[in-house]
C-alpha cells in the first residue's frame, strides 16, 4: 500500500545522508523549509547571524532527536520525528530539523 510513497521518494526525492552515531545511509527524502507566517529573519548576535529556522524531513527511514542529516552542502540536526502511518502500515516518518551549528 505504501510502495507509491517509495515510488515517488525515487523519482522526486533529493538524495541526503542520515547519520546517527557512527552510522551513515544513504537515503532519499523531501527537505523543506517551514514556512511560517512573518518569515522571521535569522537573530544577529556578537558573534554573527543564528539561524533558527526550522526544516521539514519527510522519508521512510526513521529519525529521531539527535540525528543528523546531510543534505546540499548543509547539516541539520533532528530535533523530533515520528511516524505515520494508513491504517496499520508505515506510511512515512516526518521529522523537524534545525541547522547544525559550526561546533557539532
Amino acid at each position: 500500500m505504501t510502495r507509491w510513497v517509495e515510488d515517488i521518494l525515487r523519482k522526486y526525492g533529493q538524495a541526503v545522508t542520515l547519520v546517527r552515531g557512527e552510522e551513515r545511509a544513504e537515503a532519499r527524502a523531501f527537505l523543506q523549509p517551514v514556512t511560517q507566517r512573518d518569515e522571521a529573519v535569522p537573530e544577529i548576535s556578537d558573534v554573527g547571524w543564528l539561524d533558527g529556522r526550522l526544516w521539514l524531513y519527510l522519508g521512510r527511514e526513521a529519525l529521531g532527536a539527535g540525528d543528523r542529516v546531510l543534505w546540499n552542502g548543509q547539516r541539520f540536526r533532528v530535533r523530533s520525528g515520528r511516524p505515520h502511518y494508513i491504517g496499520g502500515t508505515l506510511c512515512h516518518w516526518r521529522a523537524v530539523l534545525e541547522r547544525a551549528r559550526e561546533t557539532e
